[in-house]
């Protein structure tokens, strides 16, 4: 019981009940040992805090990032809540030392594996909406989320002007996107690319940059400039 208020600390949440959060850290290969019922174990949680999660999550980048498009947003949030980055918030947070696991499972190293980790932080995350709500739960949620998403944002936002060009020339009917390299100047080792964005015939963007791509991506950011305004 000591080592469970531990982890309430780290979490900074305190259960009202605290077999919820014991049911959180159980996984399904002590259950199979010890004769356990499915509600003795994570996989119920883990299925109720992904859907609280993506919830969570989606209204954060909403309201958080007006400008972007749908598509934007679903990849936003799809680097948010995938396994490698939940299993490394659950890393941080120790949750491995916590867990009720069979012995086969954590002799083969259960408690580090990503994928394990991170059904652990979904469940957690579902014995804290059940335990408490939607407002502890999204506290919890948003207390490791907002610095992530917007790194994360800047990463994908860097990335994806040409995506978001491309959908929003599909959505308007229009013709398809084409790139053309117009100019590269310097040395092989520090050579600076400028390309054009066309839509059907007409100019809409030109970028530089040290790659074909940078350059690309920025001239793509400057034809949604011009279509946005």
């Amino acid at each position: 019981m000591e080592e469970l208020k531990k982890l309430q600390d780290r979490l900074g949440y305190r259960y009202k009940d605290i077999a919820l959060l014991n049911c959180a850290l159980t996984h399904s290969s002590y259950a199979n040992e010890k004769g356990l019922g499915k509600d003795e174990y994570n996989e119920r949680l883990e299925f109720l805090g992904d859907a609280v999660l993506e919830m969570i999550t989606s209204e954060f980048l909403f309201n958080e990032f007006a400008d972007c498009t749908e598509g934007t947003l679903t990849k936003m949030r799809a680097a948010l809540v995938r396994g490698k980055a939940l299993g490394q918030r659950a890393r941080e947070l120790g949750l491995g030392d916590f867990l009720q696991m069979g012995k086969g499972e954590d002799q083969n190293g259960g408690r580090s594996r990503i994928s394990i980790l991170a059904d652990t932080l979904e469940a957690g995350i579902g014995s804290i909406y059940l335990d408490g709500g939607y407002a502890p739960a999204r506290e919890f949620v948003l207390g490791y989320l907002q610095a992530s998403a917007r790194e994360l944002a800047e990463q994908s936002l860097a990335g994806d002007y040409k995506t978001e060009l491309q959908e929003t020339v599909q959505a308007s009917g229009h013709n398809t996107v084409e790139y053309r390299l117009v100019d590269q100047e310097g040395p092989d080792h520090d050579k600076t690319f400028r390309v054009r964005v066309l839509i059907g015939d007409r100019v809409y963007g030109e970028g530089t940059g040290k790659s074909k791509k940078e350059a690309e991506q920025n001239a793509a950011q400057k034809a949604l400039e011009r279509l946005e305004g």
